[in-house]
């Protein structure tokens, strides 16, 4: 007997789990989240555009490259999904600085190799968590180190005020969204 069912009483039968609905003939069902409304993704977008021809604007007017794949996608977290830890200021600009570090560690223990990369795009993710700093996209930019093998004072620089200057965009355009503010923290 359990808790439930009162002391000289069957248990009642177990009922048999229903299938789920089905969408009608020709047509999707989805269990993705619905669309946002249209500024919301008008704010966003323009914004992650407004960020990311920025960052090639400066590193074309210092004659450097201040836009790598893996803040392209760390554009998509501060603008499109703001609220999420991995889109916070700690987690962006601490986790790409800790990442590269991390490949900067592994580049020095085992060279420039496919296989370098891996693991350092792997033991990235642990450090981020470790630092509760969790940011998808910086793994990328271990894998990014190991197997450019940049200049580590310049590369880390050059990292750290684009990861800024995508933050301070994020924040002037989380001014614009009624729903969510960004950032949610800061550290």
């Amino acid at each position: 007997m359990t808790a439930e069912t009162p002391v000289g009483t069957a248990p009642a039968p177990a009922v048999p789990p229903q299938p789920a609905p089905t969408a009608a003939p020709g047509r999707l069902s989805s269990r993705a989240p619905a669309r946002p409304p249209l500024l919301t993704v008008s704010v966003a977008t323009a914004g992650s555009v407004a960020g990311l021809v920025l960052l090639v604007a400066v590193g074309a007017w210092l004659d450097q490259v201040w836009l790598i794949p893996p803040l392209a996608a760390s554009s998509a977290l501060v603008f499109g999904a703001p609220a999420l830890p991995l889109a916070q200021p700690r987690s962006v600009v601490g986790g790409q600085l800790l990442s590269a570090l991390t490949g900067f560690a592994v580049l020095a223990v085992a060279g420039s190799s496919a296989w370098g990369a891996g693991v350092a795009g792997g033991l990235a993710l642990g450090v981020m968590m470790l630092a509760r700093t969790p940011h998808s996209p910086a793994a990328a930019t271990a894998v990014i180190v190991v197997a450019q093998s940049p200049d580590p004072l310049l590369f880390l620089l050059l990292l750290a005020a684009a990861s800024a200057l995508l933050v301070a965009v994020g924040v002037a355009t989380g001014r614009l969204r009624t729903a969510t503010r960004y950032p949610a923290y800061w550290w």
